[in-house]
């Protein structure tokens, strides 16, 4: 809304007319805003304007902006290397963890900042997904590997009481600790509040990535972990199940070991392959060898 407000806040309904949309477009896009970051922003007047009826007269001259599908990107093991060790050092002491748990549940980041400890059995060792982007992606259960399950423990143990309606990721500040914080660096945390989400980690993800310096969005650590599945030849369907997927296309667009796959079977087409590789060449010229001799 932030963006919206200064061009659309002052104007009435009635009077917001397709050119409006366009030069907002033009005008995010000029401040470098993705081409799917203005598309959702478009959608907040769009969805206002068809509650009340006047969308129908917008919408023949309205072009949403192209947006890539190629922009994910899978981990590198040594990426994700330097990004755990640096994420130790942030100020932020929820960072650490939440990657962990991203990286290897593939929850989405707004699925993991609403969790609830109701949502995370650690007896059993897996989380419950509550609200989600896609239908298919709610209540569906990921297990927990050992690694988030070590991660969401210690976590835990930061808690005095944790309740089952607390966020796993509460509401929290963070300030140098005493007098002398300054001295040394050190962190406290204050204001925390348990009924209340984290509002983001994009500050302490930003120090990260420029101190283990990858090139990345947090939301590639969903990428990582399918692609990771897809390495270890998962199965389609599974894939689909843990990551809350609704379509097959959709999985293929996280999955970058999908593309070495098609590459392999497409390769095995090739004429000088197939002749090389097939068992019934060799007996078939033996055979004429055979009939020449007779």
């Amino acid at each position: 809304m932030g963006h919206l407000t200064p061009v659309f806040g002052k104007l009435l309904l009635g009077e917001i007319t397709p050119a409006d949309i366009s030069a907002f477009q033009r005008k995010r896009q000029k401040a470098g805003a993705s081409s799917r970051e203005v598309n959702m922003e478009c959608a907040v007047p769009r969805m206002i304007l068809r509650k009340h009826r006047l969308w129908h007269l917008l919408a023949p001259d309205f072009r949403p902006l192209r947006e890539r599908e190629d922009t994910g990107k899978a981990l590198t093991p040594d990426e994700v290397h330097r990004m755990l060790i640096a994420a130790k050092k942030s100020r932020s002491l929820s960072l650490y963890p939440a990657l962990v748990v991203l990286m290897n549940t593939g929850l989405r980041v707004s699925e993991l900042r609403t969790l609830q400890w109701r949502q995370v059995d650690l007896l059993e060792r897996f989380v419950t997904v509550g609200r989600s982007k896609t239908r298919g992606g709610e209540g569906r259960v990921v297990p927990l590997n050992q690694d988030a399950f070590v991660a969401l423990t210690e976590w835990r143990r930061s808690f005095e009481n944790p309740q089952p309606a607390h966020y796993v990721f509460p509401s929290e500040r963070y300030g140098l600790d005493g007098e002398e914080g300054y001295k040394h660096g050190t962190v406290a945390i204050w204001n925390r509040n348990p009924e209340k989400p984290i509002g983001s980690w994009k500050v302490a993800w930003g120090a990260c990535r420029k101190l283990a310096k990858i090139e990345c969005r947090l939301h590639d650590l969903r990428h990582t972990f399918v692609s990771r599945l897809a390495d270890g030849q998962t199965a389609d369907h599974t894939i689909m199940a843990l990551a809350g997927h609704m379509s097959r296309k959709m999985m293929e667009r996280y999955s970058h070991a999908r593309n070495a796959a098609k590459r392999e079977a497409v390769e095995a087409l090739n004429v000088g392959r197939i002749q090389r590789d097939s068992p019934q060449f060799p007996p078939q010229q033996n055979q004429e060898a055979s009939i020449g001799h007779a």
